[in-house]
């Protein structure tokens, strides 16, 4: 068996609402063979994962799962299995799966959820080895693979203080992008999004944040604001040290004047020779020194968000009890088993480490790491109490004086931070620190919060929640809203409709379409922009204030939404295109990928749909929220039962669009008055009208404000580039198009009838990746519709050979009855257009069906220029002919 892609969707996709991975699996040989016919390869799978004996599978059951195993299921139901399973014994409690077979083959498509994308991908991968290994007869070492694949998970895992973040902004609904695979994560969309690395929020300055790494700085500036502050100096040489330890008076801490977690530093230190070897530890990590008075008491830190205090805990230094038995080493193992200790940030605690302050500490103490302490006897391996060298925290929120409380804001005010960890030395955090007893002893950015969400002893205190109600004060704005438009045809045209509109209102919009990607009137990336790498460029720039985002198939299908949820989501219609494309066979098949666009949709929000189209009203039935149905029929059943239940609904009423709001109708405008749709000439343009107007109405834009939007929109090239662009040409006409499918064919060439030509001259073309009975029928259709064909082709093949898809459309072509002598194949877009200008005549009418909008451009403008300078060059001529006669 092989793997044959394996991919995680970050977000909202065809197989779940949540995150999951796909893997296509070939089980080649193995496919029809089941698990009860594969000698001890049940019982070999159920040692290795005894788990798998709680999973309930389609049974509903614990036990499920082992009852369809001895039955006899298909390996890959095994494989998505271990997947979950293996994702579970990492710490990753996941259940959604499924496998499915593809169109009688030998591959499946297995998909499960996960958490950690690296964990998730890679167990996906074990599971493999694993079952192909049972299989085989031969041992797997699990606990291996297990230990590797943590171990490189862990590098892309969130540490608690993020992940803490995380889950407060999704409590409060707020969408959250990770960027890249750092910790700075993005909460929010476009204009009101802010962004956070671990507790550095973008609001925090860079100048705050150098000031409170510079240890020295920071006492200065504290000290002239009038916040109490040990005595000490800065020093590069030993004896500047000794010298300063002598003038304070013993004791003293020393330090590096850079520094976080507690890295370098040496406390209570009582003689010279300590000083001198805590001068050395803390010489190599900083060229500068401080030494200061040691403050007798607790270590607290006090947590300040905006200007309040909202958490407090006492650090206890990293220590061991004796019991003696064990060595201090031993020890230090035995606490490291805890499982709340993990490596640097990655769990609540973090495992003891004995250093060379460790061993100066235990030097002090008499000890060494080979002593046994008796029992009862605390020994310490540190003398500060940071989470990231091993120690605990006792929560003391609730003790604090309100004194210390101004203390600490003022503190981390006069450094300039909007997040900040005060560090307090006194005996007693709920007596005032003023008397004389207690001092900040340092001002942290980027403090960590683990100690108040995880403490040791005391209530766990939800930091994370008041650091988003600081960046997002409840009632205020963190997302903007998103219009999603998906469908077969008419998407491109509905956004352009839409954004249109909402830039008249004064928004500035960002869009995405198959045209590319805009920032306001900006293209800032060309192209087919209608995935969710498009939607993200749009949703992370902060100039925008409203979202319009084309939504198309072939992006759901690969990467799924790039969004969570949208405010409006539009369905224009599902007709054939597409079909035999990435196991997509048939409308209902299409249907469903569409419906994830109005599923993900919020429940106060709108899904607009159109109800002319039988299979766009079925996906009214994955609707939770407000629908508005359009219709061009102002008796269709679907809208009047809708306005009957109070529903907002969209129609034409004569020529009229009107809109039916529940307490009335108004009547927006006449379809004539709209440019894009040739005087109501335009059927499809029609239907793209009404929908957006009802995206527009649904986002309480006012009607006169659609009404001057849509009276200005154009089927032009500045307003709807490649969508039945006109243009004059001599005596001729040509209109420019991107129809690919047979009901944009169809409705194209209905408008053409109505335009007046003496001769249509049709340039056709179809993308490769279309069944052959669809191509055939798109040349029937052209046959039936055009006076003369010219057949062309794409560059893009997309896995034809060449002249394969002009074969069809000709076989097509000719089954309609049209003459031979009257079609022609020319491969080549451009020439195919050149050749039919050529050969243009008075009154004729060209059309033709783009691959590449650009080079038929080119051509175009090419041609508009040149009869310029022919105009130009006879008026200049007939001037001085004229000036000559004089």
């Amino acid at each position: 068996m092989k793997i044959c892609e394996l991919k995680a969707f970050k977000g909202r996709n065809i197989y779940s609402h949540k995150k999951v991975i796909k893997m296509v699996i070939d089980l080649e040989e193995l496919v029809d063979v089941a698990t009860k016919d594969i000698e001890g390869f049940n019982d070999a799978l159920l040692r290795l994962l005894p788990g798998l004996y709680q999973h309930h599978c389609s049974l509903g059951r614990p036990g499920g799962f082992v009852t369809r195993l001895m039955e006899g299921t298909y390996l890959a139901h095994v494989i998505e299995h271990c997947a979950l399973e293996i994702q579970y014994l990492l710490g990753y409690e996941v259940s959604f799966g499924r496998a499915r077979q593809m169109e009688d083959s030998t591959k499946y498509i297995v998909v499960y959820a996960y958490i950690n994308e690296v964990a998730g991908l890679e167990a996906g991968r074990c599971s493999v080895q694993l079952v192909e290994a049972l299989c085989r007869g031969q041992a797997f070492d699990l606990d291996s693979h297990i230990n590797r694949i943590k171990a490189k998970a862990m590098k892309n895992e969130l540490g608690p203080s993020t992940k803490a973040i995380v889950e407060a902004a999704q409590e409060r609904g707020i969408p959250v992008m990770r960027i890249g695979n750092s910790s700075i994560l993005q909460l929010g969309y476009g204009k009101y999004q802010k962004r956070i690395e671990a507790t550095i929020t973008e609001n925090t300055t860079c100048i705050s944040v150098d000031i409170a790494c510079d240890k020295s700085l920071t006492k200065e500036i504290l000290r002239e604001g009038g916040i109490p502050v040990p005595e000490g100096g800065v020093c590069t040489s030993l004896e500047e040290a000794l010298d300063i330890a002598q003038q304070l008076g013993y004791p003293v801490v020393v330090k590096p004047e850079r520094g976080n977690q507690g890295k370098g530093v040496s406390l209570n230190l009582t003689t010279p020779d300590e000083v001198a070897q805590a001068f050395n530890i803390a010489k190599q990590m900083d060229e500068n020194v401080i030494v200061e008075k040691y403050i007798k008491g607790n270590d607290y830190r006090v947590l300040v968000v905006g200007d309040r205090v909202v958490a407090v805990a006492q650090r206890i230094p990293p220590h061991v009890v004796g019991d003696g038995i064990h060595t201090i080493a031993q020890l230090v193992d035995m606490v490291n088993k805890d499982e709340r200790r993990g490596e640097g940030h990655e769990k609540p605690l973090t495992k003891i480490k004995i250093d060379e302050i460790s061993l100066a500490l235990l030097r002090k103490q008499g000890y060494t790491p080979e002593s046994v302490p008796p029992a009862g006897k605390v020994v310490y391996l540190k003398a500060n109490g940071n989470l990231s060298t091993g120690g605990e925290a006792i929560d003391c929120t609730n003790k604090i004086h309100p004194v210390n409380c101004e203390i600490a804001v003022r503190a981390a005010q006069i450094i300039g931070l909007d997040i900040a960890g005060i560090d307090i030395a006194c005996p007693d955090i709920s007596k005032p620190i003023e008397e004389g007893m207690g001092a900040v002893i340092e001002v942290n950015a980027a403090p960590g919060i683990r100690m108040h969400l995880y403490p040791s002893k005391g209530k766990p205190r939800n930091v994370a929640q008041h650091i988003i109600d600081m960046l997002f004060p409840p009632g205020s704005r963190h997302s903007i809203p998103i219009i999603s438009v998906t469908g077969t045809n008419g998407k491109t045209t509905t956004v352009r409709m839409i954004a249109h509109i909402l830039r008249t209102y004064g928004y500035t919009v960002g869009m995405t379409t198959t045209g590319g990607v805009y920032i306001g009137h900006r293209c800032v990336m060309k192209g087919d922009t209608t995935g969710p790498a498009s939607a993200k460029i749009v949703l992370t720039d902060k100039r925008v204030e409203v979202a319009v985002l084309e939504t198309a198939r072939g992006g759901i299908i690969r990467s799924g939404l790039g969004y969570d949820l949208s405010d409006i989501a539009v369905l224009t219609n599902i007709t054939e295109d597409h079909l035999g494309c990435d196991g997509i066979y048939t409308l209902e098949d299409l249907l469903h990928v569409k419906s994830l666009v109005v599923e993900a949709v919020k429940p106060d929000g709108y899904v607009v749909l159109n109800a002319d189209d039988p299979m766009v009203v079925e996906a009214a039935k994955r609707v939770k929220c407000n629908i508005i149905y359009f219709s061009k029929q102002e008796d269709n059943l679907i809208v009047h039962r809708h306005m009957a239940n109070g529903g907002l609904a969209v129609f034409l009423k004569g020529q009229y669009i009107t809109i039916a709001n529940g307490d009335g109708f108004i009547q927006c405008m006449d379809v004539a008055s709209i440019p894009a749709t040739y005087g109501g000439m335009l059927t499809y343009n029609i239907e793209n009208s009404l929908a957006a107007v009802s995206a527009a109405y649904a986002m309480k834009i006012p009607i006169e404000t659609i009404q001057k939007a849509l009276a200005s929109f154009y089927a032009d090239e500045i307003h709807n580039p490649g969508r039945f662009n006109v243009f004059n040409i001599r005596d001729f006409r040509v209109v420019v198009d991107y129809a690919h499918n047979i009901s944009g064919y169809t409705q194209v060439i209905e408008a053409i009838k109505k335009m007046g030509a003496l001769q249509t001259v049709g340039i056709i073309g179809v993308p490769g990746d279309r069944q052959d009975d669809t191509i055939r029928c798109i040349g029937f259709i052209a046959g039936k519709g055009f006076d003369r064909i010219i057949i062309k082709e794409d560059v893009d093949l997309r896995g034809r050979c060449r002249g394969e898809v002009a074969k069809l459309l000709k076989e097509g072509v000719l089954s309609a009855g049209m003459d031979p002598s009257k079609v022609e194949i020319i491969l080549s877009e451009v020439e195919a257009l050149k050749t039919a200008i050529r050969r243009a005549k008075a009154g004729d009418l060209i059309v033709i069906f783009y691959e590449k909008l650009e080079p038929v451009m080119a051509v175009i403008k090419e041609m508009l220029s040149n009869i310029e300078a022919e105009v130009n060059s006879d008026r200049n001529a007939a001037i001085m002919e004229f000036n000559r006669l004089q």
